[in-house]
């Protein structure tokens, strides 16, 4: 038996060189398994799935065992992400409901570490920590310790999955606040940024200039006490003679 790790689109796995690689010379129908890892992933449609094959290579059968994908995944999915927000502890990308962290902590229960469902959307929270993601309109860290204190018992022991209508919108609402603040507080800082290098090209501008004032100055000033010194001696020469000459007469 060989074994074959693959992390697919769920439900939009195409043919590619890594599974020609490993597929092709064990004499596996390519498209019939990747046919039929698209039938078993079509559940996690738009979410990048870890796949196992199990290949019998005498027989050419194969099993596929679907694992379910990252928390990080389902996070993005759930909440129409496309990626987490790069920045987590200063830019927010999204707000969830409790439900929506219960269900996908249901989804991941089997693969977990974790005991309980209840401990299971703790793990999840932490998820949602790095990626940038509100929960109830606060920090994940927050609800982590309400869950720890029995706020949400009853929603994790009923195990909601739905956020109603009206929180679906509560929930938005929030979230346009808090982009609404960091799009001001990013203008703010570019704003800000680019002052100080126009200061900095200014001061710059001027560092460079001051050299060259002085130094013209300088040569001004030192070309007319030359030319004077040049005159001087020689306005005094023919004067001097006259004098003698006249002493000369006398005698």
């Amino acid at each position: 038996m060989a074994i074959i790790k693959l992390i697919v689109d769920g439900g939009a796995m195409k043919p590619g060189p890594t599974i020609a690689q490993q597929l092709g010379p064990k004499g596996i129908n390519i498209g019939k398994v990747i046919e039929d890892i698209n039938k078993a992933t079509i559940g996690f449609k738009g979410v990048k799935v870890p796949v196992e094959l199990d290949v019998n290579e005498k027989t050419k059968k194969y099993e596929i065992r679907v694992s379910s994908p990252p928390v990080a995944e389902l996070l993005k999915k759930e909440l129409g992400l496309e990626k987490g927000s790069g920045e987590a502890g200063k830019i927010k990308i999204a707000n969830a409901g409790i439900e929506n962290i219960i269900g996908i902590a249901k989804t991941k229960l089997p693969n977990m570490l974790a005991r309980d469902l209840k401990n299971a959307v703790k793990l999840v929270l932490g998820s949602c920590v790095s990626l940038g993601i509100l929960v109830e309109n606060k920090s994940p860290i927050e609800v982590i310790a309400e869950v720890n204190s029995g706020k949400f018992d009853n929603e994790i022991k009923q195990e909601k999955t739905e956020v109603s209508a009206l929180k679906k919108t509560e929930l938005a609402e929030y979230f346009a606040k808090v982009k609404a603040q960091q799009e001001s507080r990013a203008k703010a800082e570019a704003e800000a940024l680019a002052a100080a290098e126009a200061e900095k090209a200014a001061a710059a501008g001027t560092t460079a200039a001051a050299p060259g004032a002085p130094a013209t100055a300088t040569a001004g000033t030192a070309t007319a006490p030359a030319a004077e010194a040049t005159k001087t001696p020689a306005g005094k020469a023919p004067a001097a003679k006259a004098e003698a000459k006249k002493e000369d007469k006398k005698k």
